[in-house]
């Protein structure tokens, strides 16, 4: 049991690190042969950070428990909205009352209705996976359009826009070649072994405690790869930044939905456990729609809600871990 907890640690450790190198070697890489800052952060930020929760459903799926590949993505997007947000907030005033999301807020409430339905049919598949890549392609597309209206306007006013490569995530105009491909090759390298780490690790636990390898997806695989947004979403609090914070958790939790589960079904049927059909899906849609104060009304994320949202998600760990 202790060889079993250090694997899961090392092996999120390995893939945080991972992940980490990944992102700031095609970033680099990216920028460097051309790849406008805009796409950049579309597509290669949004995807290698998301790149641990990839690794492990693509993992779960083919060693044959594929309820940690679904349990990561539901648990992964509860914790988002409850845990991400409601951490943070105990420690500064998410002032997101001054942020207009309701476009991304929108689409990702849309994604989560397509996700669910798509469950309800038992299994997700090969060409449910491929209904999912392509809601996320329309999504990438129509924020690709916007990013582009947002850069004729700044134009328009003469403002220099190439201050956007320096918010690019892991930007570093001057980095050499040898570094960037340093870092592309411990990303390479680490991801599927950090994986390996956890999901064995986590699947030896749930069989030691009794549990479903699905119980463990919900909490603590999820706990896990939401540590990144976690830790981003903390220095966008403490440095002013709610438009990152929201954004963040907002941009993650589609991608979960669309980008992660649509790989990872195209790998393997990933069947849907009945205990989400009557309790799982429901509170991760409850979760996202409790961000409706804060994109419509202009509410401030201030500690009473951190307490509520932190508190919300220690209730529903208990109640899904008895």
């Amino acid at each position: 049991m202790i060889l079993d907890w250090l694997f899961v640690g090392v092996g999120l450790t390995v893939l945080l690190l991972a992940g980490d190198a990944l992102v700031k070697g095609a970033v680099n890489l990216s920028l460097r042969v051309g790849v406008p800052a805009l796409i950049v952060s579309l597509t290669i930020v949004a995807f290698g950070t998301s790149a641990p929760e990839l690794l492990i459903s693509v993992k779960a799926i083919l060693d044959g428990v594929p309820g940690i590949a679904l349990g990561n993505v539901v648990g992964s997007n509860t914790a988002n909205v409850l845990m991400v947000l409601g951490v943070p907030a105990l420690l500064a005033t998410l002032h997101t009352s001054e942020c207009d999301t309701r476009a991304s807020f929108l689409q990702m409430i849309a994604a989560t209705f397509l996700f669910i339905g798509l469950c309800f049919f038992g299994v997700i598949g090969f060409w449910s996976g491929l209904i999912l890549l392509t809601a996320l392609a329309a999504m990438l597309l129509c924020a690709a359009r916007a990013a582009q209206r947002h850069r004729r306007a700044l134009s328009a006013a003469a403002t220099d826009p190439a201050p956007e490569i320096e918010d690019v995530e892991g930007a570093d105009p001057d980095m050499p070649w040898r570094k960037i491909l340093v870092f592309l090759a411990l990303g390479i390298i680490g991801l599927p072994l950090g994986a390996d780490l956890l999901v064995d690790g986590a699947v030896n636990i749930a069989r030691a405690f009794g549990v479903t390898e699905t119980v463990i997806g919900l909490t603590l695989v999820a706990i896990g790869t939401s540590l990144p947004e976690l830790a981003t979403t903390v220095m966008a609090a403490l440095r002013r930044q709610a438009d990152v914070a929201l954004g963040n958790v907002i941009g993650s939790n589609m991608f979960n939905l669309l980008a992660i589960i649509g790989v990872a079904s195209l790998v393997g049927p990933i069947p849907v456990d009945p205990q989400f059909l009557t309790r799982d899906l429901w509170i991760m849609l409850a979760a996202s729609l409790v961000l409706i104060p804060f994109v419509f009304f202009r509410q401030d994320i201030g500690r009473g809600w951190g307490v509520a949202l932190t508190a919300s998600y220690a209730v529903y760990l208990v109640f899904v871990l008895t």
